[in-house]
């Protein structure tokens, strides 16, 4: 295969695709950094420059959508996620889905069928490989493509999408490493196409609902917030299907926050990052690895087994705080390897009250029955999002409670309307970026990290 340059420098086609393989590679032991972490753990590398911008590039922050009658949707990945996110693009008017991929023909086929069985033509179907997703971009009768693939091979769709002059979507993370994200950031600018990240937590009732509430100043001035991904993953990392097969090899290469997305980017929203705020700087620690490893012994009894040669190194739960610009906090959490109920923290603390989710409850200052928390029901009437109370009988019945549901059908409503979406680029790069900045900062004995300015000024208008 030819080095053909990609878009950002220092990265091409075939450091992408060697990547995807070194990720996708049978597990085995290991406690390294992945490759490109490592890279930015020993050299010094100085995350809070960004690269110069390339020629002719400028932002696409706030830029809209050309408007589309009928939106015409790929998607790249037809797995348990890809035919949920397929689903719910099918519930939404104006919709039209003209091709599938997947290098397992029989989860495109399913997917084909869904398409077909909601009355629409049958889909193209990609199916011929790792890298079929190469000749689907090139198709005129695209406007938006959405992969929800294993995490290496997010890159290198969203990248080949956004040259073929694709709009573009992907399933968290968005990118692993800061060359990646940067790289996303350039492409789209470069093209003028929309990259992004379809975060579906940003669209859950209680999430949208508090948002409204901090922006019409029911907390006051905001001070902290705290977002998390704590789920008790141990049965389906171990799985010999789906997420089992690729999932757990991150638990072998990196020390990090793995999933920071689901928590941080509604808080982000709570506390207006990149609209006249920013991730400053961020530190972070792990607790040393038990819980796979525990889970392994109690009930993997073949020690035959592959899975028995595979050494754990990502801590059970990583722990960060992040300051922003302004001098806002961020507690961010992540814990997949114990048992606990579901939480991503979702929490936000003003000058005059505060909100804590799981459970939902709320203190205002000076409020009835004195300095404890009530129910957030009284709220609803008044600040319930307008999206939830259109749709929400309808989205309840879709994934994760209706949240998909809603991110599908606004994310429809952007590209026919002509809107500027909700979530950009440099949003979607800067919530992933936890992922190897957490690492560094690790690796360093939980030193201050910068964070990129994606906006690269920008995060000021």
């Amino acid at each position: 295969m030819s080095k053909t340059p990609d878009d950002r420098a220092g990265l091409s086609r075939r450091d992408l695709l060697k990547s995807a393989a070194f990720a996708g590679a049978a597990l085995g032991a290991s406690g390294a950094l992945s490759p490109a972490i490592a890279e930015s753990v020993t050299a010094g590398a100085h995350p809070e420059l960004a690269p110069p911008r390339t020629p002719a590039a400028k932002t696409m922050k706030g830029v809209p959508f050309d408007r589309h009658e009928t939106v015409r949707i790929a998607i790249v990945g037809t797995g348990l996620r890809g035919r949920s996110v397929l689903h719910d693009f099918l519930g939404c008017p104006g919709v039209k889905v003209t091709a599938l991929c997947d290098n397992v023909a029989e989860k495109a086929q399913r997917a084909a069928k869904m398409v077909t069985d909601a009355g629409q033509p049958a889909p193209a179907l990609y199916t011929d490989g790792d890298t079929a997703f190469e000749q689907l971009v090139q198709r005129d009768d695209i406007d938006f493509i959405h992969t929800a693939t294993p995490w290496e091979w997010h890159v290198p769709v969203m990248l080949a999408a956004l040259k073929a002059g694709k709009h573009v979507s992907s399933e968290c993370p968005f990118g692993m490493t800061l060359k990646e994200l940067w790289a996303l950031v350039d492409a789209s600018e470069k093209y003028r196409r929309h990259c992004l990240q379809l975060e579906n937590c940003n669209y859950g009732y209680n999430e949208m609902l508090v948002n409204r509430m901090v922006h019409a100043g029911v907390f006051g001035e905001p001070l902290h917030g705290a977002a998390a991904y704590l789920h008790d993953l141990r049965g389906l990392l171990f799985e010999d299907r789906d997420e089992g097969l690729w999932r757990r090899r991150w638990h072998i290469t990196n020390n990090a926050n793995l999933y920071p997305t689901h928590g941080l980017g509604p808080v982000a929203w709570y506390l207006d990052i990149h609209k006249g705020d920013k991730f400053e700087f961020m530190v972070s620690m792990s607790t040393e690895e038990r819980g796979l490893t525990a889970w392994r012994e109690e009930h993997l009894k073949d020690r035959s087994n592959a899975k028995w040669q595979e050494k754990y190194v990502t801590g059970d739960l990583n722990s960060s705080l992040i300051k922003t610009a302004k001098g806002r906090t961020i507690l961010l959490q992540h814990d997949v390897s114990n048992p606990r109920p579901y939480s991503r923290l979702n929490a936000l603390q003003g000058t005059k009250g505060v909100f804590e989710d799981y459970p939902a409850r709320i203190y205002i200052d000076g409020q009835a029955g004195g300095e404890r928390f009530g129910p957030i029901d009284a709220w609803k009437k008044e600040f319930e999002h307008p999206l939830w109370t259109q749709l929400g009988a309808q989205a309840r019945g879709s994934g994760h409670g209706g949240m998909d549901f809603i991110m599908a059908w606004r994310m429809v409503q952007c590209l026919r309307e002509g809107l500027v979406p909700d979530i950009d680029v440099y949003d979607s790069a800067a919530w992933s970026a936890p992922f190897p900045l957490s690492e560094i900062s690790v690796a360093k004995g939980s030193a201050p990290v910068k964070f990129p300015d994606f906006t690269r000024g920008n995060w000021k208008a």
